[in-house]
């Protein structure tokens, strides 16, 4: 089943996580060990990031200065595998434009379909770690591009253009959202014109960055059904847990500190405060929205799983 039909099928709030490929080296066991803390929960679908490759500077035993690619978290592809067919829980992996070129994405929808896994999360990406003179005409430059890309997939037409048996599961997807603005759109009209565009093009549904004020969540949404986009939008959620976060967050994922939950992370003195402090605002952040009918809530789990199973323990 389609998650927008798992959505949809759930009478309550749907409970969803999303989960970090281990870094390379590591035992998938890590990844098992955050579903067995969570399953608990019924967890409807579980996210699988990827991430793109990055150019370091390694000096040699010579002295000479050397660029190196790595990518510190492979296999999100496998993983979505492994779970699915481990736990029977839906399994959707990223798929990032920026950093995979356009025949590493077929290959990973080849793969994808192979395995029985048809759920998809289209993304852009973060650029801040790309190499800037890699081939631009090798990779997407938006989301709306890879998710052309997908829909020809669906429609049995390769990169190259060529012709294929379309595929008897085509992938479904959902996008992302930005109920703050993306940082990079101009003003909130542009970001809405491309939501509708990713709407209108295929997305069945919507899942938002992070954020600690659900008026601004409410505003969002009213506004994008104003402008006619109907599929569910899906809030996504993180409980703070480092006291740096105050200024991290704000910093990186332009997600506004309410001032009531700043004031509050400011008198901590240590992680394990905050840590308490962003439970408790996660906790009642989440109630006020099952109790205003969002159809699921979906949890960033990085670095924070104990904090997600502790919130799961209070609302579900």
């Amino acid at each position: 089943m389609k998650v927008i039909d798992l959505i949809r099928n759930n009478k309550n709030t749907a409970f969803s996580f999303e989960i970090l490929p281990p870094l390379k080296g590591n035992s998938i066991q890590k990844v098992y060990n955050v579903i067995d803390k969570l399953r608990e929960f019924d967890p409807k679908y579980i996210n699988i990031t990827s991430h793109h490759s990055e150019f370091i500077y390694k000096t040699l035993p010579d002295g000479n200065i050397q660029k190196v690619n790595i990518r510190k978290r492979p296999g999100s592809v496998a993983i979505a595998s492994a779970i699915q067919n481990k736990y029977g829980i839906t399994a959707v992996p990223h798929i990032i434009c920026k950093g995979f070129t356009k025949d590493e994405t077929e290959y990973a929808l080849i793969d994808l379909n192979f395995l029985g896994v048809y759920d998809l999360l289209l993304l852009r990406g973060d650029i801040k770690t790309l190499d800037t003179s890699m081939n631009t005409g090798q990779y997407h430059e938006h989301a709306t591009d890879l998710q052309q890309q997908v829909n020809n997939f669906n429609n049995g037409i390769a990169i190259d253009g060529s012709t294929f048996e379309a595929n008897e599961t085509p992938f479904s997807y959902g996008m992302a959202c930005y109920p703050e603005k993306h940082e990079e759109a101009p003003n909130m009209d542009s970001d809405i014109f491309y939501l509708k565009e990713k709407v209108k093009n295929g997305a069945d549904y919507l899942v938002t960055q992070m954020f600690f004020d659900n008026k601004k969540y409410y505003a969002f949404v009213d506004r994008c059904r104003a402008e006619g986009i109907t599929v569910p939008i899906i809030p996504g959620i993180k409980p703070v847990v480092f006291k740096n976060q105050l200024t991290v967050l704000p910093k990186i994922f332009r997600s506004e500190i309410p001032e009531p939950f700043a004031t509050e992370l400011s008198k901590c003195k240590n992680d394990k405060e905050a840590e308490e402090v962003g439970v408790e605002w996660c906790i009642q952040q989440c109630k006020d929205l099952i109790a205003h009918g969002v159809p699921s809530l979906h949890f960033y789990t990085m670095m924070a799983s104990n904090s997600v199973y502790r919130v799961a323990k209070e609302i579900y």
